[in-house]
């Protein structure tokens, strides 16, 4: 699927209440669970100790902090949105996030995303996205919330 490209306020009125997109399936390796322990200081067994994840996590491994997962999303929304034309972009918030499923060590996940919401506020765009991160062969998402950005465009 092409990447939209929007260079406006007005261009983002035209996606309102539609999907935007998929991004390509991004694998969580072991690797990037142990980086992103030691970035955050958060180093839980069930994310990093292999064998005993085995043995006494529940789900046969480790697990990708939820937090790990959440972070992805600047980089997995860049794979299917090109916003241009602007000054500069400011993460404003999240709404309504929910972890449904864990994200297991070697598990591939993408993001979907749909534009819930859009507003103008003074010249900067309050763009509201509906989103999942969803787990290669599993039904239920990663998570699912709303993101919310404010793009300055010039």
């Amino acid at each position: 699927m092409p990447k939209v490209v929007i260079g406006s306020h007005a261009e983002f009125e035209e996606y309102i209440g539609k999907e935007l997109g998929v991004s390509d399936f991004l694998k969580i390796d072991q690797e990037r669970i142990n980086g992103f322990a030691d970035a955050t200081i958060d180093h839980q067994w069930i994310h990093l100790d292999t064998q005993r994840a085995a043995k006494e996590g529940g789900f046969g491994r480790t697990i990708a902090h939820g937090y790990l997962t959440v972070s992805l999303l600047p980089y997995l929304w860049e794979q299917i949105a090109e916003i241009n034309n602007i000054k500069m972009m400011i993460n404003y918030g999240i709404e309504k996030l929910k972890f449904n499923q864990p994200v297991l060590v070697n598990d591939e996940v993408r993001l979907r995303v749909k534009l819930s919401g859009l507003a103008d506020l003074r010249g900067i765009t309050k763009c509201q996205l509906n989103v999942k991160l969803e787990i290669k062969d599993n039904p239920k998402p990663a998570f699912a919330g709303e993101f919310i950005f404010l793009y300055h465009f010039k």
